[in-house]
């Protein structure tokens, strides 16, 4: 059944009229029942580029990631020993060792459902609009409209959040790393005001902006090296504090077992639930890999790939750098008040007995959060530019947001935007430092709920368009859609708790303010005037369609 929306298409001045005309005899292609194959259009000699353009996008960014390099990008998206160092501080005031492994390996395992459900419907529509563009095209007429632009402002305030909370954590580690060292007094050398702090941010988003604009076309040479430097920089780290350990090693039963909490919370179970924050945090950034759909080679089979790949990597690799550490750890109340601020520096230089040895075993880590933060800042800007294509940014046409930059061949100005949005949001963090807690906690719930939202209506629609993709896994994927959907609505509400209490201004998780500001106002702009420039990622049928396997 046609449909008389038209989805707004990017860098041609044609009608809505025409532009639905053409959409039509390229989709027209699609069949429910069979295959059948597309009409190549004149220009192009790539099914993938046939299947993006069926979909209605005429294809503007280079496709030069293999299944490893988009994998490898997904994992560095995690960066899981830098994830997991920068927000210790949750399981170890939330159980300690047993949170911090059996945390990691839970929520590893509610991710690789999330995972796999993102990948199956990836599979059908590998466009870099991704959950925002596949929540339409399963939704029901009557709200896909409002419900795809909820979920996909929930997408790119969760990219764009987490790109932010990612460079942050970076500046904070960065100074946690310097105070490793003291002076005579035994008092940190660098104790850095909330402008300080602020300031190295604004330095490193910047190095990371520039990194991500101006070497595009090395980026996946740049996540391979990361992720080679990643093992090798865990190997280091516990080899080196298992064979010195100077202050001596805990028991096997103590590591995967011992379970202390200090953070307020009760009962046990509940305090145990509260330090998932670490795990959730480390994994979430993971799906965000699906806005780079539009530059994988075969995005249908690559990406899904690479979503499930990334998780279990990660996992492996949390379990191998966790488990040295908990053998070390020996008073989590120390840790917890070490003037660094930062948990894995001041367990490192204590388990190594030395100040410059501690530091460069951080290096590592160091090096970690700016490749995290350039990889982020990748997709943060895909995603963006993908929805401002679609009408669905304010000023997106005039200030060509919906554009790819000629000189770089990539969406600059939605990059500038994302930049822009960071250091300003960053701003926040000199009047109140639980600003980051929020930025944390608030960037995992958005990108949880985009997630969650097709994962969803497919399965409560019977999960018919995933029987055309080639990531289909039957009875195995109807489960990974319940697990993901559980996890989801538990998540949620879980992250918007406060990680200790008693609670007070400084202590408050102010993340709950944030995902509902942020909801809230895109809901409101949507009719006062989003709704005029937005007509969805529309395809002729109106139940949603499926471009033919590649």
């Amino acid at each position: 059944m046609a449909s008389s929306l038209a989805m707004a298409e990017y860098g041609t001045s044609s009608s809505t009229d025409s532009r639905s005309r053409r959409r039509s005899s390229k989709i027209a292609a699609f069949s429910k029942d069979k295959e059948e194959p597309l009409p190549r259009s004149s220009n192009s000699t790539d099914p993938a580029e046939d299947v993006l353009e069926a979909l209605g996008y005429t294809p503007q960014l280079a496709r030069s990631r293999s299944t490893w390099a988009v994998t490898f990008m997904s994992f560095v998206l995690a960066s899981v020993p830098y994830g997991i160092s920068t927000t210790l501080i949750y399981p170890l005031t939330n159980g300690g060792p047993a949170t911090m492994i059996w945390g990691w390996v839970l929520v590893c395992m509610f991710m690789i459902c999330v995972a796999a459900s993102l990948g199956e419907i990836t599979s059908v529509y590998p466009v870099s609009g991704g959950v925002y563009y596949q929540t339409y095209m399963l939704a029901p007429p009557w709200c896909r409209k409002l419900t795809a632009w909820l979920t996909g402002w929930a997408f790119v305030l969760g990219n764009i959040i987490i790109t932010l909370s990612v460079n942050f954590a970076t500046a904070l580690f960065l100074i946690g790393c310097i105070n490793i060292f003291t002076d005579a007094d035994g008092v940190s050398i660098f104790p850095a005001t909330a402008w300080q702090t602020y300031l190295i941010f604004v330095a490193v988003t910047l190095i990371c902006t520039a990194v991500s604009t101006f070497g595009n076309r090395w980026l996946p040479l740049l996540d391979t090296g990361a992720v080679i430097m990643t093992f090798v920089g865990v190997l280091a780290i516990i080899c080196t504090i298992l064979a010195v350990a100077k202050e001596g090693r805990n028991s096997a039963a103590y590591a995967f077992g011992g379970f202390e909490v200090s953070s307020g919370w009760s009962p046990p179970g509940w305090a145990f639930c509260i330090g998932l924050l670490h795990a959730a945090y480390a994994t979430s950034a993971t799906g965000m890999v699906v806005s780079m759909c539009e530059e994988v080679q075969k995005p249908a089979t690559q990406v899904p790939k690479a979503l499930v790949g990334a998780i279990v990597l990660n996992m492996i690799c949390g379990i191998i750098f966790l488990v040295p550490i908990c053998f070390v750890l020996k008073d989590i109340a120390a840790v917890v008040a070490d003037q660094s601020g930062q948990p894995v520096p001041a367990i490192i230089r204590s388990a190594v007995g030395s100040e410059v040895g501690a530091f460069i075993l951080c290096v590592p880590l160091i090096m970690l959060g700016f490749f995290c933060g350039i990889g982020c800042c990748t997709a943060a800007s895909r995603c963006t530019w993908a929805f401002a294509r679609d009408g669905a940014l304010p000023g997106s046409r005039r200030l060509g947001f919906d554009r790819v930059n000629d000189k770089t061949g990539i969406p600059l100005n939605s990059m500038l935007l994302s930049t822009a949005i960071q250091v300003v949001l960053g701003v926040i963090y000199v009047g109140n430092s639980a600003a980051f807690n929020a930025f944390n906690s608030s960037g995992v719930i958005f990108l949880t709920l985009s997630y969650v939202t097709p994962v969803a209506i497919s399965l409560f629609s019977g999960r018919k368009s995933i029987k055309q993709g080639k990531f289909d896994l039957g009875w195995v994927g109807a489960f990974c859609n319940v697990v993901s959907i559980g996890w989801c609505l538990f998540a949620i509400p879980l992250f918007s708790m406060p990680s200790a209490l008693p609670v007070d201004a400084e202590s408050m998780n102010y993340c709950s303010v944030v995902f509902v500001g942020g909801l809230t106002i895109s809901f409101v702009w949507y009719y006062a005037g989003g709704r005029k420039n937005y007509n969805g990622p529309t395809m002729d049928d109106a139940e949603g369609g499926a471009p033919p396997r590649i």
